[in-house]
């Protein structure tokens, strides 16, 4: 009698659907990341009470054109923005190990493809021609002085929905360096933790500590991207474009949803914790239902619960 991992079987069917290079031998087990969305509006890393989170705010600017732009208190008010922390662990048996590559600087992106790890060799693919699966996503070359570096495009999205999950405003956000940022507050609970060791995780997980994704390097023909299992990848509130336009938004009660791999380019062991909400209340000054013509003050805006692993929480 044949013993069958369900999990691992379905995983093996679905990376062979995607057109991933089959393990070395039969008892192999391909090590894939499993992204969480971690609390909206919380620092990297935070284990404690989520609706404590103070890492978001309400910034009205003088420029609606601007990606970051300075707020303000007094004077023209173009627009008004919701900002927050955007926060992605990876809790899974393998890093997520990205590489791009393009065939010369005349071409604007570079195409992407997703690397395993495998067992029992432990070897960890360390080029684009080695990686196994080539995926729909691109990185693209961002020169704002805030970036100037090579960023992986769609691999986050935010969303403001109304109760019933009608998208009343999407993110503008366009893509993301990624790295070992912070320490998962469940790191040492997870298997396979990375180490700084010698071992294959250990040597690529002291790259992603320092990876910049080739910053000032706009000639680059080949970038490396990605998060070791038990640590994650943040973007501060403070960011250019980490915000969602609310200037024309009605008073009420709405959903703030961050979802990491959205499209699901990227493959994972599991989907189920991709998106975290927050609910929040808008309220116009003087108890106005919509945004006024000429905005004098912003709306209230309070956060009424925090509701991490869900796509919905008003």
């Amino acid at each position: 009698m044949i013993t069958v991992n369900r999990r691992w079987s379905a995983i093996a069917i679905a990376v062979l659907a995607f057109g991933v290079a089959a393990p070395a031998r039969a008892d192999d087990t391909l090590l894939l990341p499993d992204l969480r969305q971690a609390p909206v509006g919380c620092p990297g890393g935070f284990g404690g009470e989520p609706s404590t989170c103070t890492a978001w705010d309400v910034c009205v600017v003088q420029d609606a054109n601007a990606p970051g732009g300075r707020c303000t208190t007094a004077g023209s008010m173009k627009a008004v923005r919701l900002r927050f922390t955007s926060s992605e662990d990876n809790i899974g048996e393998g890093p997520l190990l990205l590489f791009g590559s393009r065939d010369n600087t005349t071409q604007k992106t570079m195409q992407v493809r997703q690397a395993f790890q495998a067992l029992p060799s432990g070897e960890i693919p360390k080029s684009y021609e080695a990686a196994q699966r080539q995926t729909a996503t691109s990185t693209y070359y961002e020169p704002a002085k805030s970036h100037e570096h090579w960023h992986l495009m769609g691999f986050e999205r935010f969303e403001l929905r109304a109760p019933g999950g009608g998208v009343v405003a999407t993110d503008r956000k366009n893509g993301f360096c990624l790295g070992d940022r912070y320490t998962t507050p469940d790191a040492s609970g997870l298997a396979h933790t990375v180490h700084d060791d010698d071992s294959p995780q250990g040597s690529l997980g002291r790259f992603l500590a320092k990876n910049m994704c080739n910053m000032r390097t706009p000639d680059a023909l080949t970038v490396t991207e990605g998060i070791s299992v038990g640590r994650g990848d943040d973007y501060r509130h403070t960011v250019d474009f980490q915000w969602l336009d609310i200037t024309t938004v009605a008073s009420g009660t709405y959903d703030v949803v961050n979802t990491v791999n959205s499209d699901r380019t990227l493959l994972e062991s599991n989907y189920d914790n991709n998106s975290s909400s927050i609910a929040i209340s808008v309220q116009w000054p003087a108890g106005a239902q919509s945004a006024p013509k000429v905005i004098t003050a912003p709306p209230v805006v309070k956060l009424l619960r925090s509701c991490p692993g869900r796509a919905q929480c008003a």
